[in-house]
């Protein structure tokens, strides 16, 4: 699968990194147990992706737990004057790659919990999810039509 587009500028989004576009961008994550979550605004074409690691944790490194990254997200969209009811928002990863057993959620579990609790205590409505399960996954995010393009990986090459 190659989602690369020749004529817009790329970006490789790291574990604990987020990415803010007001351009169009093609941003690229891979995921295990962590999530991503996009936010997309239609009107101004503004984007903002995360890449976080831990359900929550202190506030020292914004972008690495979820809870932090969501409000953080937020309030840059609200700082240009988009409100929440604008973003188009979407939620991915939160694989349990290391057996997680019912009665001890894994921490992609945690992730996805503590994302969807977050969305909803903002009042933001999920469009679109693909999470769970125990793979993962490849995501191409295109900052200019919120659009994400996704492929599952085998367990080989989520651990490279």
């Amino acid at each position: 699968m190659t989602a690369r587009h020749p004529k817009l500028p790329h970006v490789y989004l790291k574990p604990g990194e987020f990415h803010f576009a007001t351009k169009p961008t093609v941003v690229t994550t891979v995921l295990g147990s962590c999530v991503s979550v996009t936010m997309f605004d239609v009107f101004s074409r503004t984007a903002a992706i995360c890449h976080a690691l831990l359900p929550d944790g202190p506030r020292d490194d914004v972008f690495r737990y979820v809870d932090s990254s969501i409000i953080r997200m937020l309030e840059m969209f609200m700082s240009r004057g988009i409100t929440p009811r604008q973003l188009q928002v979407k939620l991915f990863g939160g694989s349990d790659m290391l057996g997680a057993t019912a009665s001890r959620p894994g921490v992609g579990s945690r992730n996805v919990d503590i994302a969807r609790q977050v969305l909803a205590a903002e009042g933001l409505e999920v469009a679109a999810a693909d999470v769970g399960g125990t793979r993962g996954r490849k995501l191409f995010f295109y900052t200019h039509t919120g659009e994400v393009l996704l492929k599952r990986l085998n367990r080989t090459e989520a651990d490279s």
